[in-house]
């Protein structure tokens, strides 16, 4: 797909095409849950850019990817519109996350309650991307609730995960430069 014009003016009074030229409004909760997604998406590019962990910046470009993939999923009127086989999002590729986690997680302490956000300025910024991606999970479900048919199982399973590898890997990079995790004190006055 070649893009030569930036500017369309089409969405100027407020509507926006959906994949297969259907217009709808920029309010609509459709363009709610893939804007997430692509909000979520350039945070995961400012964290692989201030990232010193070369190890999964490959598998961070993977998933840039796939929330490419989503975006344009989500962005796409099954009902009037068939979207690409190679585009879904397959088991695979949660697998692929599961198994970062996985592996992660063994590496790491383990973690005896609660843990604020925080910690090196990478960690940090891993940690505004958990929380992008656990809004993007709840726009998905409000979108699938306003539908007259259900999202792919594997395209919620697979942000569902994202947000728990970030979790981990916001832990993992605290870890790589010796940032002390801090508990919740439910007792803080």
């Amino acid at each position: 797909m070649k893009m030569t014009k930036i500017y369309t003016k089409t969405g100027d009074k407020g509507t926006t095409s959906l994949v297969g030229g259907v217009r709808v409004s920029k309010a609509d909760i459709r363009l709610d849950a893939y804007g997430t997604i692509d909000e979520l998406n350039s945070f995961i590019g400012l964290l692989i850019s201030v990232m010193k962990d070369a190890e999964h910046e490959e598998l961070l470009r993977f998933v840039q990817h796939k929330l490419f993939s989503l975006g344009s999923y989500l962005a796409t009127d099954l009902e009037k519109t068939t979207f690409p086989v190679e585009s879904h999002i397959s088991v695979e590729n949660v697998q692929r996350l599961e198994q970062a986690i996985d592996e992660i997680n063994a590496s790491l302490p383990s973690l005896a309650g609660f843990i604020l956000p925080g910690g090196s300025y990478p960690a940090s910024v891993c940690h505004v991307c958990r929380t992008v991606c656990r809004r993007a999970e709840r726009r998905i479900q409000a979108l699938e609730e306003s539908l007259s048919y259900e999202l792919e199982d594997q395209a919620k399973c697979f942000v569902n995960r994202l947000s728990d590898y970030l979790f981990v890997l916001s832990r993992r990079l605290n870890n790589l430069t010796d940032e002390s995790e801090i508990y919740w004190d439910k007792r803080c006055e």
